[in-house]
Parts: structure tokens; C-alpha cells; sequence
């Protein structure tokens, strides 16, 4: 997996002080999306060990509330295989931190994966449940709404995800 960029303090991808890792990669191709560049899985730079441990190192600090993942598109298959064993590793490191994911496709509340079942990995399941927040839906410019908190376009949904996964319908995040 490559990565488009970092920013190492966002304020605009979720609460509070944030690391938000925008990963390379995306088969949405959403008209007028924000980051069309990161559409090309070999753009950017590879996600190795060493920038892997950077952002856990970054995380560390007590005015970082957690860490946001964007893309491209996080929840290609391909992306799902490389950011588990991260995720999974910020989550034990740092518990008490919320991870959040934007991702253009939709999450099946009752299975806890992708309903583009074609998407699902070995890793969907278990990826999923790590985050606290999932932005999910497609950007459509034609419901675009610069008014709304945390995402672009009002059929995008904000989901609590570990209210979502014990209760097995929607959940909204901050609605």
C-alpha cells in the first residue's frame, strides 16, 4: 500500500487534534472529489514499518485524540490488508484514542462489512470494528453541503460504529 500524504495535527477530519493518513488508492472515482490525485494505488510513497511506527510514536502525545484515515480509499481490498495489522497495533498501543474512516462505500450494519460484498476481505469484519467512526457513502456533488460536519455530501453518514456493530442497526455519530 502507498500513501498520498500525512497530517501530522488535522482539526478538519474528525474531533479534535488528529493524525489523519490519506492512503493511495481508489476505485470511486467520485466527480469533483477533494483528492483525485490519491486515485492511483502506486501514487504517494510506501507504508512501511518506519512511517508505520512514526505515526504510533505521534500518536503518543496528549493532544492527539486519534487518528483518521482517508483516501484514495482506505477499504480497498488491497488497503484492508495493509492497514489491519496497523489498526489493529493503535488500537492495543492506544485504547483510549478514536479512530475514524472515511470510506465511499457502505457499511452493512447487520454483518459489520461492506455491502459491495465483492470488497469484503478476511480483514473487513475485523477492520471495521476497530473504528469508532465510519464516514460512509460516495461524495456526490450534486449533495454537496458545506454545512455539514465531517463529510461532503448529505448522503454520507456518520456512524457510530461500536453502537452500530452491538445493536446491529444504524447509529448515528453527533446527529
Amino acid at each position: 500500500m502507498n500513501y498520498a500524504t500525512i497530517k501530522w495535527t488535522d482539526i478538519a477530519n474528525g474531533e479534535g487534534v488528529r493524525i489523519s493518513l490519506f492512503v493511495s488508492g481508489c476505485t470511486h472515482r467520485c466527480k469533483n472529489c477533494f483528492n483525485e490525485i490519491a486515485w492511483d494505488f502506486s501514487y504517494g510513497e510506501p507504508f512501511d514499518e518506519t512511517i508505520a511506527e512514526k505515526i504510533l510514536a505521534e500518536l503518543g502525545a496528549g493532544y492527539i485524540a486519534g487518528l483518521s484515515l482517508l483516501g484514495g480509499e482506505p477499504l480497498e481490498p488491497q488497503n484492508q490488508e495493509a492497514l489491519y495489522p496497523f489498526i489493529k497495533e493503535v488500537k492495543r498501543r492506544y485504547p483510549d484514542k478514536t479512530i475514524w474512516c472515511y470510506t465511499g462505500f457502505i457499511l452493512d450494519e447487520k454483518t459489520g462489512e461492506l455491502k459491495e460484498t465483492k470488497k469484503n476481505t478476511a480483514y473487513t469484519k475485523e477492520l471495521i470494528s476497530f473504528f469508532d467512526v465510519l464516514v460512509d457513502g460516495p461524495f456526490v456533488e450534486e449533495l454537496k453541503d458545506i454545512r455539514l460536519r465531517f463529510r461532503g455530501s448529505a448522503n454520507q453518514r456518520l456512524i457510530d460504529v461500536q453502537k452500530t456493530l452491538q445493536t446491529g442497526d444504524y447509529v448515528p455519530y453527533m446527529e
